[in-house]
């Protein structure tokens, strides 16, 4: 899960609480120029802040090449002639997906540099959802592919690596 820009910090914990829900252990979060605003990442901060790490990027560039040198392809969200529906993806695979802030979405530069663009499907009159909303809902889509191809049928931690996580957690 990747987050360009997001600035309202119950976005950012929405997504993160999402991210929890469904077994994502990790986020990205780009703010060119580094202009993070006030609280992001801080551990005082409640819900899934404590469990889930967010990796800080000042650029698309060195984000994205920390995500391609974990074996991710890149789709950004973004209503566009190349887009396809966030069901034609498949999501059993290791995929980052990118979105945009509150106001302008993904940049061109992310979108440029990703390896695809998708949307998620709508039938109503307004053509975006609210970014915590629209990554809920591909998480979910995600965790639903996932199911089905058994994914989730055993532990994808080995067991040392989660008792460290659970005790670093403990002690937050």
């Amino acid at each position: 899960m990747v987050f360009e820009n997001v600035h309202d910090l119950h976005n950012v914990s929405a997504v993160l609480r999402s991210c929890d829900a469904v077994g994502v252990l990790e986020a990205f979060a780009i703010y060119n120029g580094g202009q993070v605003f006030p609280g992001l990442g801080q551990k005082s901060s409640g819900g899934a802040f404590k469990w889930i790490p967010i990796h800080l990027f000042e650029t698309v560039q060195e984000c994205y090449a920390a995500i391609r040198s974990k074996g991710f392809r890149i789709y950004t969200t973004h209503l566009g002639a190349d887009s396809i529906s966030l069901h034609d993806i498949d999501l059993t695979q290791p995929i980052a997906l990118v979105f945009g802030n509150e106001h302008d979405g993904v940049t061109e530069e992310a979108r440029t540099a990703a390896d695809g663009n998708f949307l998620v499907p709508q039938m109503g009159m307004v053509q975006s959802l609210n970014i915590s909303v629209a990554c809920a809902v591909s998480l979910y889509e995600a965790m639903r592919q996932r199911m089905a191809a058994g994914m989730y049928d055993t532990p994808q931690i080995a067991p040392l690596e989660l008792e460290a996580m659970i005790t670093e957690w403990s002690s937050k």
